[in-house]
């Protein structure tokens, strides 16, 4: 998979942008806060349909645009996927509501034909590598989390939709549980959301299981290299229901020995979680909110059986991060068949010699790669080369193909 040409209007500082995007790897070149990031936000966006810089996407309008009464940003991608080329088009429409607001309403378009989100989610895949990402692992159980979705999503058919339901299911029961704690009531209401809620969340807790043990293995290998042999990588996921039966009396104790889920079928898994949920009742209404689910998982990362969010070095939580993203990327070309595009902002300055190295020769085997950078310096000459080369500066974008002439790509 990889993008042929790419189309911005209003999207953040780039007023308009029309370009023709090489089948290899692309180098941005620029000062800080030129655009670059918001480049790869905006390819990023076009797979997750959210982005990884905000959770507010009325702010990924053009400000300027965004004064306006009605403002649109547009995000246009060509591409191919195996042997078919598509388009996609993603329209943020921020309109008048009531007295001087404004609400966003999104429009996605997948070869001219209106699509809802989850129909078209995972249609063109992309990997993002960006420094801040770090929150992954030094983060709360939120940033894990978020992270799981974000990849499940792109991979595993109706993942997004399955999700977007357990959320609204969980809002309506955390709502009713408020209501019994508060004025009391019949507690068989609460019957319907218990059915929706471990339905839904039966799937997640699979999807999630089978996730984490597939991108582990691939993760651990990679980071076994990356560590020239001296560390071992466990992605150690940790459901707020967990599925595997515990022996009566058993005191629970944290483990160094990978947990194997994989057998639980969804049936199990579901009937186990209603059981949990029909037992934790009282205690539910008692504190008012759902204490059991997906909504409160857990990952966490060790190195040689020592926790990285609590006692990583940065850079042991850097070359973690690196191994789980190029895992991330192996994994998803094995799930969905092709290449995801690879998005990497500023990595290698983030890098010791050795890993930009490593790195460097892992693109040789994707499709497509967009690297940002302030210092071509950072990559070798061999590498430089072989790249084609983009300025980008205040929002527009100035192509310099391998000894073509510069030539202005965007205009306002």
């Amino acid at each position: 998979m990889y993008l042929t040409h790419l189309s911005l209007t209003n999207f953040r500082n780039f007023a308009r942008l029309d370009l023709d995007i090489p089948r290899r790897v692309v180098l941005l070149v620029g000062s800080n806060a030129q655009g670059k990031t918001s480049f790869l936000e905006a390819v990023y966006f076009l797979a997750a349909f959210t982005s990884f810089q905000t959770h507010v996407d009325r702010q990924l309008v053009n400000f300027i645009e965004a004064k306006k009464p009605l403002a649109v940003g547009r995000l246009v991608a060509e591409y191919r996927r195996g042997p078919s080329a598509h388009r996609l088009e993603v329209r943020l429409v921020l309109e008048p509501v009531g007295v001087n607001g404004q609400r966003l309403r999104k429009e996605i378009l997948l070869d001219g034909v209106k699509r809802p989100l989850a129909e078209v989610i995972g249609h063109f895949n992309a990997v993002i590598f960006v420094p801040q990402m770090t929150q992954i692992i030094e983060g709360g159980p939120e940033e894990r989390r978020r992270y799981l979705n974000l990849a499940l999503a792109q991979t595993f058919p109706s993942y997004a939709q399955t999700l977007n339901e357990y959320s609204q299911a969980l809002t309506q029961r955390n709502a009713l549980l408020k209501m019994l704690n508060e004025r009391g009531g019949d507690q068989s209401q609460l019957a319907f959301w218990d059915e929706t809620i471990t339905r839904n969340g039966a799937s997640i807790i699979l999807a999630r299981i089978t996730a984490v043990q597939e991108i582990e293995k691939l993760a651990a290998r990679v980071h076994h290299s990356l560590t020239r042999q001296q560390e071992v990588l466990r992605l150690n996921y940790l459901p707020a229901y967990d599925p595997l039966p515990h022996p009566e009396r058993q005191i629970a104790m944290p483990l160094n020995t990978p947990l194997d889920r994989s057998m639980l079928t969804l049936e199990e898994i579901q009937q186990g979680f209603l059981q949990r949920l029909q037992e934790a009742r009282s205690e539910e209404i008692a504190r008012g909110v759902t204490t059991l689910g997906p909504h409160r998982d857990e990952l966490r990362f060790q190195a040689n059986g020592i926790d990285l969010s609590d006692y990583g070095s940065r850079g042991q939580v850097r070359t973690a991060l690196l191994a789980l993203k190029l895992a991330e990327i192996e994994w998803m070309k094995a799930r969905t068949g092709q290449w995801p595009v690879l998005l990497l902002d500023e990595m290698l300055a983030e890098l010791d010699t050795q890993r930009r190295a490593d790195l460097l020769a892992y693109l040789e085997n994707i499709e497509q790669a967009l690297l940002t950078t302030t210092d071509l310096k950072s990559f070798s000459p061999e590498f430089v080369e072989k790249a084609e080369k983009w300025e980008v500066e205040s929002g527009t974008v100035r192509v310099m193909g391998r000894g073509q002439k510069r030539k202005d790509a965007e205009k306002d």
